[in-house]
This record gives structure tokens, sequence and C-alpha cells, in this order.
């Protein structure tokens, strides 16, 4: 009984001691109630913010790849956006010609009649060159035969297809084969059940990475 009750006196000497070195040397509001609360719950993980990508790609191409994106236009409020390794290129090949880089040319076709300038566009375009196309607002009612098969000879599928106000994207490769697992082309009809906007198809894209020593 004498030790049990020297151990009981020992224990609370020792607890008054501790509560009064706490009181003296912590900080009154170095524990806060919220901090308290805090204890116990789970950790909330927190996703970084995603990285833009080139051409706002949602994955990054591979190293040694080159990144692309061709948007068509959306009635006459939209226009085609063509995009390589992120330099964005207004509508170019109809009279307003615009190099992305020394081997990479893009062009846009709308209504006005410039089949003329299209083969011009085509032909001067030298071997070893990426040609990225779209349409915007009507692409097809003067697009003359000649300009059709320069493009179709290019390796376009649907340029003899394409009618009144339908969105059509195409990339090529002049003096060199492009990868076999790329979708190179792209076509959307106006219908007027399904249109998205009033008198036009919705727009349509093409995406993809180029591998740099193919050019």
């Amino acid at each position: 009984a004498v030790l049990r009750l020297f151990g009981f006196l020992l224990l609370s000497l020792a607890a008054w001691y501790l509560g009064s070195f706490a009181a003296h040397h912590v900080p009154q509001n170095a524990i806060s109630t919220a901090a308290l609360q805090e204890i116990g719950k789970k950790p909330v993980l927190r996703a970084p913010a995603p990285k833009r990508q080139k051409c706002d790609h949602w994955s990054p191409c591979p190293p040694g790849n080159f990144a692309y994106r061709i948007l068509s236009g959306g009635g006459k409020q939209r226009k085609a956006k063509i995009c390589f390794e992120d330099e964005q290129n207004a509508p170019g090949c109809m009279g307003r010609n615009v190099m992305c880089v020394p081997w990479v040319t893009s062009c846009a076709i709308d209504s006005t009649d410039h089949s003329g300038q299209m083969m011009d566009f085509i032909r001067k375009a030298p071997e070893g060159t990426l040609i990225l196309m779209a349409t915007y607002d009507d692409g097809s009612t003067r697009l003359k035969n000649n300009a059709r098969k320069l493009v179709e000879e290019l390796g376009s599928k649907e340029i003899k297809n394409i009618k009144f106000r339908s969105s059509w994207v195409f990339i090529a490769a002049k003096g060199f084969n492009l990868p076999d697992n790329i979708q190179k082309e792209k076509i959307n009809h106006s219908d007027q059940t399904k249109n998205r906007y009033r008198g036009w198809p919705a727009e349509i894209q093409i995406e993809g990475c180029i591998p740099r020593n193919l050019i």
C-alpha cells in the first residue's frame, strides 16, 4: 500500500511538472481549436494543373516529333485554324500564303474563286513540304475540277466529295510519305437535321504528330 501511494504521488508530481512547463514555454496561440479539429482528417490530394501542350493536344508528342492540329471553319463567323508546332496561322493560300516554317505551308479554302492561286500554291511548294488544308464558309462552290484533281494527287480521298458547305480538313506531304497510322483527312457534310449552326455543320479537326526525320 505504501509503494502504491508513493507511485501515485510520483506520477502526480510528474504530471504537474509537465503541465507547468508547457504553460510557461508553449505560446498561447501555438495550438488553436481549428488546428485541433484538423487532426485526424484525411489529407486532400489535389492534382496539379494540367500543362498546356503544343497545339492544345491532350498529351505531348513523343520526342523527335512535330505537333499539328487542323480545325475547319464553322459557318461564316468561325474561320479555320491551322497550328503547327504551336504556330497559329491565319487562313493562308487564297492570295495570303502563310508559311509556318520553310517546309510547312497552310491553306484555307473559302467561297471565292481562287482555284488558280490554289494550284500555284501547291505546285510551288518544294519537295519535302507538309501541306495543311481546311475549309471555312463554303469551299466547294467555285473550286474548279482541275484544282480538286491536284489535291487528289496529293492523296486526298474526299476532295471530290466536298459539297455545299461541307467541313473538310486534310494534311498532305509533297515528295515523301506520311505514316500510315495518322489520320490524314476528315469531312462532314451539311445536313439540316444535324447541323450545329444555321445552315452549316459543326467544325471538324484532325491532329497528331509527325516524325521530324521524315522532313
